[in-house]
């Protein structure tokens, strides 16, 4: 059992299975709702940054603390220090001390105990060893992807190899549009309301889990019902990353499901 504690402000330290996802008939139909995991903010957006790929291709990623070979301690990087003491067990129930904060087009989970639990610019980082933390992994770094920062994300929090290098290229093609007031800068993630997406995160579930690898499942909801998405996560450099598929895709294609059984609910 989770013990309570209350959320504290993180730290701050120096379908064609061949095709993008984003370019599949499911994923078109979907990405009308599915703000929280999108690049940007509805399928329009795409379409109307091509072009833009010479402007992408010359901006360069920041320097984060996942980035090279950080100084590590205990396994982890330096200054990242989480509640792992649940090991592999299987959650029951979302965290007792989850809250909830703007992200880029979207609401995400946070935990003082399964993270993220400390911030460097746009990086939120730091997730616990366990289950419950490559959860909260698995919500927060694809949410990322629809900002002007989704760069440094990538470079620090997605697993390096073909998969990454494909979801560059294409997201390189895509004007950096995000709403105003959803940059992240490194403080204390906004309490706002965030961006106005018409999909929520609702719940998720744990297909398969082991020290190095998890597969999360995230129940959205949305106005037409639920639906489900997977994401696939690597334990690599002392923090959960999320594995792109070998086609740049950094989730499984959306499908509608017709209720919440089999996932944990965040009653939100």
């Amino acid at each position: 059992m989770f013990t309570r504690r209350k959320y504290r402000e993180p730290r701050r330290y120096r379908s064609d299975p061949s095709e993008p996802y984003w370019r599949q008939r499911g994923w078109q139909a979907s990405a009308a709702f599915l703000g929280v995991v999108v690049l940007l903010s509805g399928i329009v957006a795409l379409t109307a940054g091509r072009g833009t790929a010479d402007e992408g291709a010359s901006a360069q990623p920041s320097k984060g603390p996942l980035s090279g070979s950080p100084a590590m301690k205990d396994g982890r990087p330096d200054g990242c220090r989480t509640d792992d003491g649940h090991g592999d067990v299987m959650p029951t129930s979302p965290p007792d001390d989850v809250d909830w904060r703007a992200l880029g087009v979207t609401r995400v989970p946070v935990s003082a105990s399964a993270g993220p639990t400390l911030a460097q610019g746009p990086v939120w980082w730091c997730f616990a060893h366990t289950p419950t933390g490559a959860v909260l992994a698995a919500h927060v770094i694809p949410s990322h992807m629809s900002g002007p920062d989704w760069r440094t994300i990538a470079q620090e929090q997605l697993v390096a190899g073909r998969g990454r290098d494909l979801f560059v290229f294409t997201r390189s093609t895509v004007r950096d549009d995000a709403p105003a007031g959803t940059r992240s800068t490194g403080s204390r993630p906004d309490a706002g309301s965030g961006g106005s997406s018409a999909a929520s995160y609702a719940g998720f579930s744990v297909p398969a889990y082991s020290g190095t690898a998890a597969t999360v499942e995230l129940l959205l909801k949305t106005g037409q019902g639920y639906a489900t998405t997977s994401v696939a996560l690597r334990w690599s450099g002392g923090d959960w990353k999320v594995q792109p598929s070998g086609n740049g895709a950094l989730h499984t294609p959306v499908k509608a499901v017709q209720g919440t059984d089999g996932h944990l609910l965040w009653g939100v």
